[in-house]
């Protein structure tokens, strides 16, 4: 995944499927569910490039406008009170982005709870239906081998 962002000429390229081919290699299997769960892993690593994303760009955004609206500026008083309503602007778009930061992290965390309940539940459930089949299984075999060695007893003191 690129992300890219052009600001004042210069272009800033993140790249994340370097890490992620050289983690491939060395993954778990557990890494390998966990990935492959309703691209959860996927959702949470988006998320949380968004949340590195976000201030950088909403920082970089703020500059470029008190940049363009401050300097035209030349009387004191004039760029004092616009620079006032541009802080007032600026902090209730902050407050914005973080509460849209956080409640994407707070769905990401969710989804991500969801998931990991989901599998531990039928991991429960596949490991209950396994122990359950080998105590069937082996209270059959050891009824079989009573009933062989009561059969040979049998079979020895008739012809004895």
């Amino acid at each position: 995944m690129t992300a890219n962002s052009n600001t004042q000429g210069r272009t800033t390229t993140t790249s994340t499927t370097a890490r992620s081919e050289s983690v491939k290699g060395s993954r778990s299997d557990s890494a390998r569910v966990r990935t492959g769960l309703n691209g959860s892993a996927a959702y949470a690593r988006q998320t949380a490039e968004r949340s590195v994303d976000v201030p950088v760009g909403v920082a970089l955004t703020v500059a470029d406008r008190v940049n363009e609206i401050v300097e035209p500026f030349t009387a004191r008083p004039t760029a004092e009170r616009e620079l006032k309503s541009i802080r007032t602007r600026v902090e209730r778009e902050l407050n914005r982005f973080e509460r849209r930061g956080a409640g994407a992290r707070r769905k990401a965390r969710t989804r991500v709870r969801q998931t990991r309940n989901r599998v531990e539940r039928e991991l429960r459930q596949r490991r209950r239906k396994v122990e359950t089949t080998v105590k069937q299984r082996r209270a059959k075999a050891e009824d079989g081998l009573k009933r062989a060695q009561t059969a040979v007893q049998d079979r020895v003191t008739t012809l004895v």
